[in-house]
């Protein structure tokens, strides 16, 4: 390997076993750190021991085959001295990291700590694979969260109620283009004629109606879903000004098929599946910890 492949590796090595150290720190703070030493020759499956400590030989293949995969050529006997080194180091600076009590006063050191064992206590419970029938069960069950929300298109005369006259006055033009609406005008002719400008208008298109509520508000909301489709509101006050609605089209709330949908059934059901181990997991802990808390608290 010339001196630019050999480079990269060791540029490799350096970024997987960084990646690795909050690893290392989390075993350190559940006290897996305090082995006793032991003597004598190291078993097969271990490849370095470190003030008790092993260094597990799937661990150093596991890294060997990240560097051979990054630089698609054979690891030579020099590199795969210099990674082990590494995790021999590494080891070290772990453990010392314990010793001067950085798990417990420094605030990156935690949250490295608490961050990686979550990953690991959800990533070993989203490892199971559902089986299809698992999968149409909990599909049946949560119906609600795959449901498509309906849409609905409206669009609206806006009139504010900062000018002159104020609200009475932005009242007075909204019912006015309701008459004038209900005459038979266009809508364009009387929002032209009387309206006022959006700071936001309204997109000409269906919306699920929460987005809906982004552009009217909340109150305006609810009396547009109240609207069968081609109704025009009553003036409607928001928080922003006078509101004449009308709803234009409604597309209705759709259950989709298990098949359409199947993908994300999955994805779903397995991220459950790590939240449900993770809460069992902190219970467990808690259950088998001695823990005081202040009685104005609870």
């Amino acid at each position: 390997m010339g001196q630019t492949g050999q480079s990269r590796s060791e540029g490799r090595a350096t970024l997987l076993l960084g990646i690795g150290a909050s690893a290392g720190l989390a075993l350190a703070a559940l006290g897996l750190l305090d082995a006793p030493e032991r003597d004598g020759e190291l078993p097969p499956e271990v490849v370095a021991r470190v003030n008790g400590v092993e260094i597990r030989r799937n661990d150093y293949e596991r890294l060997l085959a990240g560097l051979e995969s990054d630089t698609r050529s054979p690891i030579s006997p020099e590199a795969r001295v210099h990674v082990l080194d590494r995790m021999i180091e590494e080891e070290l600076l772990v453990q010392r990291a314990v010793d001067l009590g950085l798990v417990s006063v420094d605030r990156r050191v935690r949250a490295n700590l608490t961050s990686s064992l979550i990953a690991s206590v959800v990533a070993e419970a989203e490892q199971r694979q559902a089986s299809e029938a698992e999968l149409r069960r909990f599909y049946a069950e949560n119906g609600d969260f795959f449901t498509n929300p309906g849409r609905l298109r409206a669009r609206q005369i806006f009139f504010r109620v900062g000018g002159e006259g104020g609200e009475a006055a932005a009242r007075v033009k909204a019912e006015a283009a309701r008459d004038r609406l209900a005459a038979g005008e266009t809508w364009g002719e009387v929002k032209t004629a009387l309206g006022d400008d959006e700071v936001s208008p309204l997109p000409d298109t269906l919306l699920p109606a929460t987005k809906l509520r982004e552009y009217v508000g909340p109150t305006a909301l609810r009396s547009t879903l109240e609207l069968a489709v081609g109704e025009v509101s009553e003036p409607i006050r928001s928080g922003t000004g006078v509101h004449v609605i009308q709803l234009v089209d409604r597309e209705p709330a759709r259950v989709p098929p298990f098949e359409e949908v199947a993908e994300q059934v999955g994805s779903d059901w397995r991220r459950r599946k790590g939240d449900a181990a993770l809460r069992d997991y902190l219970d467990g802990l808690r259950d088998s910890a001695q823990v005081a808390v202040s009685a104005d608290l609870y």
